[in-house]
């Protein structure tokens, strides 16, 4: 990775605004209008989308993709291959005020930033609200419209407002079957994966027809 510069490895259009104390990994994409603040750092082939915001200090990791008008609020942190839908929204202070008990305006000095972390693999819908601080785990999906105010287990599919759970997706991102004896079977890759009280992990024991 390096800072930001315009070559062949970077692809920045001239409507973004990307400052120059930000890190871009080779390969990646920052589209109209998107906004990448100070001392962020993304990976390797990330795509920031039109019109999305990405505060200063967050992290991404390789092969992110942050859709159109999403805002990812410092000091969210991304995982490798994170998928942010559009119009989504990482927040960043869970008692929001624009000002001080005695009415004088808050600044960067009155409150404390709290991040959302998306672990490898997550994938959050679009226009979905993730209220910081909460952990999305590893290859969880959050639906569109979900409120998350609440951790989510690696692999959880979560809707609604709050977000509850309703299934179990593997990493192809696609709901799994039942397989009998608390394991599940993707319907796409075949793999297997064993639950185990409210988690779930992938069985990597040997199986036999």
């Amino acid at each position: 990775m390096r800072k930001v510069h315009r070559s062949m490895a970077v692809r920045i259009v001239d409507s973004a605004d990307v400052s120059d104390d930000a890190t871009v990994g080779d390969g990646s994409s920052i589209w109209h209008l998107a906004q990448v603040r100070e001392n962020a750092v993304l990976g390797e082939n990330c795509v920031v989308g039109r019109g999305a915001y990405i505060g200063t200090g967050v992290t991404m990791g390789d092969g992110c993709k942050v859709q159109n008008y999403a805002l990812v609020y410092e000091p969210a942190v991304l995982g490798t291959g994170v998928f942010i839908g559009p119009a989504v929204v990482l927040t960043n202070d869970h008692f929001p005020r624009a000002v001080n008990p005695d009415l004088t305006p808050k600044s960067a000095h009155d409150w404390e930033p709290v991040g959302v972390t998306l672990k490898d693999g997550a994938s959050v819908g679009a226009r979905a609200v993730c209220v910081a601080p909460v952990t999305i785990g590893a290859w969880a999906t959050v639906a569109a419209g979900a409120v998350v105010t609440k951790d989510v287990p690696d692999y959880a599919l979560v809707a609604g407002v709050p977000a509850k759970r309703i299934r179990w997706v593997g990493q192809a991102g696609v709901p799994l079957e039942a397989d009998g004896d608390n394991r599940w079977i993707c319907p796409v890759t075949g793999d297997r994966y064993l639950e185990s009280g409210d988690k779930l992990a992938r069985d990597e024991s040997p199986h036999y027809n």
